[in-house]
């Protein structure tokens, strides 16, 4: 079963962890990427806890 976002916030972040991946895996192909691969490894790290954050409130409610 597919993962069902609570909120419109979740979705957009679900979404643009997607894309991150997506350019992470990309990336990968090319020499010397390193250093944009992990500021781009951070900033999925950081949306991943703002998501967790939005889904923790959204069970408590």
């Amino acid at each position: 079963m597919p993962y069902e976002p609570g909120s419109p916030q979740c979705r957009v972040l679900i979404d643009c962890k997607d894309q991150l991946e997506s350019m992470l895996l990309s990336l990968s192909r090319i020499d010397q990427t390193e250093a944009i691969r992990a500021q781009l490894l951070e900033v999925h790290h950081q949306l991943e806890t703002l998501h967790g954050q939005y889904r923790r409130a959204a069970s408590d409610s």
